[in-house]
C-alpha cells in the first residue's frame, strides 16, 4: 500500500501495554521513537556505560530500519538523550559508527531521569528512503 501507513514492531511487550510502535513508516518517511538501551530480554546493555548503551540503541534502531526496508544510510536526523549531558563525547563517538557517511543533523540533549534509572542514554531517528529505492 503505497504512502500508507506500517507499524514496525521487535516485539516488546510494553507496545502492546502503552500504545506504541519501535517504528512508524509512512510512504518513504521512517520515525524511530525513543529507543533504550535493552536486550532481548529487556535487560539493560552495559550498566554505566554510555558508549556501550549507544551502540545497543543504534544496533536496535539498525534492525528496525531494515524492517522498515531502509537503513543506517537512510536517517537524516538524530536525537542523542542523555541523563548526563557531561557524556556526549562518548555518546557521539558511538553514533559515528552508525552516521559517519550519511552525516544526519542531531540534537544533543538531557533529561532529568528515563524510566529505568539504569539508562544513560536513549537515542531516536528520522529516516527519509530515496525515492529510487522507495519506488521499486
Amino acid at each position: 500500500m503505497p504512502g500508507g501507513r506500517v507499524l514496525i514492531s521487535n516485539g516488546n511487550p510494553m507496545e502492546e501495554i502503552v500504545g506504541f510502535s519501535r517504528a512508524v513508516k509512512v510512504g518513504n518517511f521512517i520515525a524511530v521513537g525513543g529507543t533504550a538501551p535493552v536486550d532481548e530480554d529487556g535487560k539493560t546493555v552495559g550498566v554505566g556505560d554510555v558508549f556501550a548503551q549507544t551502540t545497543q540503541c543504534f544496533e536496535i534502531i539498525k534492525a528496525a530500519l531494515e524492517q522498515a526496508g531502509s537503513g543506517i544510510e537512510d536517517i537524516v536526523r538524530t536525537r542523542v538523550i542523555l541523563t548526563d549531558i557531561d557524556l556526549w563525547k562518548d555518546a557521539i563517538e558511538a553514533r559515528k559508527a552508525y552516521c559517519t557517511d550519511s552525516r544526519p543533523v542531531d540534537t544533543i540533549m538531557a533529561v532529568s531521569r528515563f524510566v529505568n534509572p539504569e539508562w544513560l542514554v536513549e537515542i531516536e531517528v528520522d529516516a527519509v528512503i530515496p525515492e529510487i529505492r522507495h519506488s521499486k
